[in-house]
């Protein structure tokens, strides 16, 4: 549903942890939006964001987000195991939602999601802020453009101290940033996952991982997460056939880095004397990027696509098929590494209506047989959304 240009989108947002006040911050400086409450827990935290902005409103109780029929969207900025049934509470109350990465815990509640959504014609994002990166935007922009030739494989390390979580081991936590980057770039979902990790500070939860992904085209991903290295690394190598990127997050300006280097093998030879590799060492450049606050973009943008009901660069889809991938990688911890292959739903969990005449909602290619456990989703229509998708293990 598209609102008039002329209307201030009133928002709400709860979690003022330690990623809320970033997203409150820049919700407030965007001239189209009008930050009306913010919801969290701790009365501490509360006092903390009223002494940043006095004029704040705030409470301690999500219901008062819902019950607020002024409030146009819910920004939900709170620990992961609160996000899906937060996100689907608000939905059904009428609200357009931002929740922060990962959208969901599993599989399934991502596609609940994504189903009630697209029913209620709702706005549904979520919060993979480097595909707001002008530094990834003009990644994206060399490689289409062909300029680096093939891709053939992306490396990604994103390693610090901390910050160690409860609910979530460490590729749960980082690995999201990197495989939003990935899928972004390479336009395209992996075939397989595998992933092996340990944990050396809590049981059970890993906080150092490696995961896997295997592409179409002979193309491949490695993705390294830690919350137990010294240094704060946020670095991205994408290799190509004619030249390779080097992205630094963590560089102030130049944070791209162009390098004309490449193996290049003999197209004929008669003779195994005859072959030989021939290494290419050329210029390295930097090019310019205009600098922007990504966070600062992915707030308009969310503010952008309820005015105009577009559909967010980082939609429900998007974050659908990161939780995929984040959940092949935990099978594939528990099988000790096995590859994991990323299957498609083929059927649908139908959710009846409260009252009225059932919706149903197709999403992915999968055919639907209509049966499963129903959840009512409070709004009169019915949803019918994919069951998790399956995971196959191959040895």
């Amino acid at each position: 549903m598209r609102i008039s240009q002329k209307t201030t989108i009133k928002v709400g947002v709860v979690g003022c942890g330690y990623w809320g006040p970033n997203l409150v911050r820049n919700l407030r400086q965007s001239s189209d939006c009008h930050l009306k409450l913010l919801c969290d827990v701790s009365e501490q935290r509360l006092s903390h964001m009223r002494r940043l902005y006095p004029d704040l409103s705030t409470t301690t109780n999500f219901q008062d987000l819902l019950n607020d029929r002024e409030i146009d969207a819910v920004v939900i900025a709170t620990p992961v195991r609160f996000h899906y049934d937060m996100a689907k509470s608000a939905l059904n109350a009428g609200k357009h939602v931002f929740v922060e990465k990962p959208i969901a815990r599993t599989v399934a509640e991502a596609e609940e999601l994504v189903a009630l959504a697209d029913c209620l014609g709702k706005v549904l994002m979520v919060g993979h802020t480097f595909l707001f990166s002008p530094a990834v935007r003009r990644m994206k922009e060399i490689i289409d453009a062909g300029d680096i030739g093939k891709v053939q494989y992306v490396s990604a390390r994103r390693l610090n101290l901390g910050l160690f979580q409860k609910d979530i081991n460490v590729a749960w936590d980082l690995a999201p940033h990197d495989i939003s980057i990935i899928l972004h770039l390479l336009g395209e979902q992996p075939q397989s996952v595998s992933c092996q990790g340990s944990s050396h500070v809590t049981r059970g939860i890993e906080d150092v991982t490696m995961m896997y992904l295997t592409f179409a085209k002979n193309r491949c991903a490695f993705i390294q997460n830690s919350w137990l290295d010294p240094k704060k690394v946020r670095q991205m190598t994408v290799v190509g056939s004619r030249r390779m990127i080097v992205y630094d997050d963590t560089e102030p300006l130049e944070k791209l880095k162009i390098y004309d280097a490449r193996v290049e093998v003999p197209p004929h030879y008669d003779t195994f004397a005859e072959f030989t590799y021939s290494y290419h060492y050329g210029d390295a450049y930097i090019p310019y990027i205009k600098q922007d606050e990504p966070l600062k973009l992915e707030c308009q943008h969310f503010v952008d696509c309820i005015r105009n009901g577009t559909t967010p660069t980082t939609d429900g889809r998007l974050g659908l098929e990161v939780v995929r991938i984040l959940e092949a990688a935990s099978n594939s911890l528990s099988q000790h590494g096995s590859a994991v292959e990323t299957v498609l739903p083929e059927r649908l969990i139908k959710i009846p209506p409260t009252n009225g005449e059932g919706k149903e909602h197709v999403n992915g290619n999968g055919n639907g047989n209509g049966n499963g456990n129903g959840h009512a989703n409070g709004n009169g229509h019915g949803v019918a959304v994919p069951a998790a998708g399956r995971a196959m293990v191959s040895a």
